[in-house]
């Protein structure tokens, strides 16, 4: 891979970060504007009963785990210590995808990072998705919280394809017989002429 291609997949991966971010703080606005106050604003229904916008604020991880736990100070800091290792380990380097799903990554948690900065550690969460037939209800999340989860789910699968064909054995072609020397067929050949017959 040439220099140029590598700064421009790196600069593709910047973009990437940045178009997450800037939709998720853009949605996050509305939704404060138009949604408020938390947990006691309007409901917009998408698609149903199954797909709603409903505005509530969430002190936790992603989804709203580990709530007001010490545990989501040190999973945030491995986590960031894990992908800026892995985005460094590839620098000037790696394929297109994977400079993508790292700006997902990286983007989502930017975007949830300004949140806990301008309302005192909560973050702005309000997509809700459920099936109230079967009392399924799945956590309340944002965009930032989508796109950390489909880059982690995107990486995990090309780490996993990608060190399945790299321990795939390669087919060796079978050795083939070694054709007698020179000298040796000739000899043989003179041995059989010479034998006498009368």
């Amino acid at each position: 891979m040439t220099n140029r291609r590598a700064r421009i997949y790196d600069v593709s991966a910047l973009l990437t970060a940045i178009l997450v971010v800037v939709l998720d703080q853009w949605t996050k606005a509305l939704v404060v504007e138009h949604l408020g106050p938390p947990e006691f604003g309007p409901q917009i229904q998408l698609i149903g009963q199954y797909l709603i916008l409903y505005y509530i604020r969430n002190n936790g991880a992603a989804f709203s785990l580990f709530a007001n736990s010490i545990v989501l100070v040190v999973l945030i800091v491995a986590a960031i210590a894990v992908i800026s290792y892995l985005y460094l380990r590839m620098l000037n380097s790696g394929p297109l995808a994977m400079k993508l799903i790292f700006g997902m990554i990286i983007g989502g948690a930017v975007g949830n990072l300004i949140d806990r900065a301008r309302h005192g550690g909560n973050v702005v969460d309000f997509i809700s998705f459920r099936i109230p037939q079967i009392g399924f209800y799945f956590a309340i999340f944002n965009i930032a919280d989508a796109a950390i989860s489909v880059g982690i789910f995107l990486l995990f699968v090309s780490i996993l394809f990608g060190g399945m064909r790299r321990s795939r054995p390669t087919s060796k072609a079978p050795d083939t017989q070694k054709a007698p020397a020179d000298g040796q067929g000739s000899s043989l050949e003179n041995q059989q002429r010479s034998t006498p017959f009368s």
